[in-house]
């Protein structure tokens, strides 16, 4: 409706001799000013010498009659046209929304194309901790929207295999006595990495040296006992790894490693020179040239960093999974400048792939208790982090409705749905800090809130369909429920959301349309055989149950 409304304004505007004209089209804050708000008239009027209210109803009569589903505008203010939609629009959309239950909410902004979306690139030898969590829900929120794009959604994994990260892991297995014959966990490589990299920040004695030398000897394979450490070390983070990825509802598509980039991304920068200057005998892109800053892609020992790896890796992307038209890398914003110079550098080398390379660089997202960090071993694992949210669910769910248990496989669900609202409620670009209470409240923005009303329109569903209420149109209210003049939006809301990276339209929107809901509910009996209009209400609490399933998949959250 959005665009048909645009579409008819813009040809209007031509016609009366102003021309094409940039202008909002808005959802008024107060319904009772339509369902849009249009200020074409006071844009006009700066450049046309009349009052914006003159243009204003010159504009509103070139378009009354003509637009298909709008039954009144109308002159508010200093000249904005109202544009209030009619009965027959809302019923057709409500039942639009349940034809096709499946592909409500979706559009055809992406309909052919291919796109990769890269997420979470957890480092195998270290533990997935909570920064994980908020990076992997940020990734599939994205790819999810997309998909709601009607695009062809690839979703990859990079993951470090290699690097002083694994070299500080590897010492520090050696160091507690870890053997590639050890019944060792991840939790323990998450240790060893944690005493490594400690060792190496103090200097402790002969560490720098002897996990330097173990650098050298992951990369080129000369060493039987740290082949054998680093296979089994490998093996066992990637199958935890399945394990959180599982539990989080992620299924990536294809999964790429820096061992693999290694090799070709050294052969890259060593083939350009004019672009990676030697320095010091190091490689460098100087990225001052174009506002940016220096980075290192060969070091003075001749091993490509991360990125050098980088610059292989979106080639392999390509050769593995078929051109794409748009690749996406989301990861936390404390790398935005570094993938500046990464895409500059790039664009000298694969200038196709470049200039379809977008970045979201999401902001960080810390608890109560403050900020993580995986090189002290003060971290906050996935996995302790999900139980403990389970923990506190289930004690809430005891304590507010007096069930003696709740099934685990619920209790996760509901606190999955609370970890990735929480993180998905505001823009995905600033900070946020995670508030346990907060995000398990069931009054309102949060997941679990929306989860319950979900829960609560299926309860009432079935109470209808057991008193004998049959679902139809024939019936409805002459006034549209406020319900249904917040439903047809989501859409809208979806692409819009895509459009600018913003999962948080979404959240937001979903907030506002499950509080109309339970207004509606506790003044409007669905299960009432007596109520002419009961089956369409009936009709309507099942659009608003697919829009909030719709919505809540969107962020990766089930209902």
């Amino acid at each position: 409706m959005e665009e048909v409304l645009k579409t008819a304004i813009t040809d209007a505007l031509v016609e009366l001799g102003f021309g094409e004209v940039a202008f909002s089209l808005e959802h008024p804050e107060n319904l009772a000013f339509g369902d849009y708000a249009c200020n074409a008239a006071m844009v006009v009027a700066k450049t046309a010498g009349k009052a914006p209210r003159e243009v204003a109803a010159e504009l509103m009569a070139a378009l009354e009659g003509q637009i298909e589903y709008v039954e009144k505008i109308e002159i508010a203010g200093p000249g904005f046209l109202n544009f209030t939609l009619s009965r027959d629009f809302f019923t057709q959309e409500i039942l639009r929304a349940n034809a096709d239950a499946q592909m409500w909410g979706r559009n055809d902004s992406w309909e052919g194309k291919k796109v990769f979306v890269e997420y979470t690139d957890p480092n195998p030898f270290k533990e997935f901790h909570i920064g994980h969590v908020f990076t992997n829900t940020v990734g599939e929120s994205i790819a999810r929207l997309f998909m709601m794009g009607g695009a062809d959604v690839k979703r990859l994994n990079y993951q470090g295999d290699v690097g002083l990260h694994v070299a500080h892991a590897l010492y520090g297995m050696k160091a507690l006595g870890i053997t590639a014959d050890s019944d060792f966990t991840a939790r323990d490589l998450g240790k060893a990495y944690a005493h490594g990299a400690t060792a190496y920040k103090t200097e402790a004695p002969g560490a720098k040296e002897a996990i330097r030398e173990i650098n050298k000897k992951v990369y080129d394979r000369s060493d039987a006992e740290i082949n054998a450490l680093y296979d089994k070390g490998r093996s066992v983070s990637l199958a935890y790894f399945e394990t959180i990825y599982e539990q989080l509802g992620t299924k990536f598509d294809a999964y790429f490693f820096e061992s693999e980039c290694a090799s070709k991304g050294k052969d890259m920068v060593l083939a350009y020179p004019e672009v990676f200057v030697e320095s010091d005998g190091a490689r460098v892109f100087k990225g001052e040239e174009y506002g940016l800053h220096t980075r290192v892609f060969l070091n003075s020992e001749g091993l490509p960093t991360y990125e050098a790896k980088e610059l292989a890796l979106a080639e392999l992307k390509e050769a593995r999974l078929g051109v794409c038209d748009h690749s996406i890398t989301s990861t936390s914003n404390e790398i935005n400048e570094y993938f500046k110079v990464l895409k500059k550098a790039l664009s000298f080398i694969n200038p196709e792939y470049a200039e379809k390379l977008e970045h979201i660089g999401h902001g960080t997202v810390r608890l109560t208790t403050g900020k993580m960090s995986s090189r002290t071993g003060d971290v906050i694992s996935a996995i302790d982090f999900i139980e403990e949210v389970k923990d506190a669910v289930k004690a809430k769910v005891r304590e507010g409705t007096h069930v003696e248990e709740i099934t685990d496989a619920l209790a996760e669900e509901i606190a999955i749905g609370a970890i990735k609202f929480a993180t998905l409620k505001s823009n995905i670009l600033q900070d946020s800090t995670f508030d346990k209470d907060q995000a398990l409240s069931f009054e309102g923005n949060s997941g679990p809130y929306l989860q319950y009303t979900h829960a609560r329109i299926c309860s009432a569903l079935a109470k209808a369909r057991e008193v004998g209420v049959v679902p139809g149109a024939t019936v409805v209210p002459e006034t549209p429920y406020v319900l249904e003049r917040m439903l047809y939006r989501f859409p809208e809301v979806v692409q819009k959301a895509l459009e600018e990276r913003a999962p948080h339209f979404v959240a937001t929107y979903l907030t506002e349309l499950a509080s109309v809901f339970n207004t509606f509910y506790a003044h409007e009996k669905i299960a009432d055989t007596s109520d002419s209009l009961a089956p369409y209400k009936v009709v309507v609490a099942t659009a608003v149950a697919h829009t909030l399933k719709n919505g809540l998949w969107v962020l990766g959250i089930k209902a």
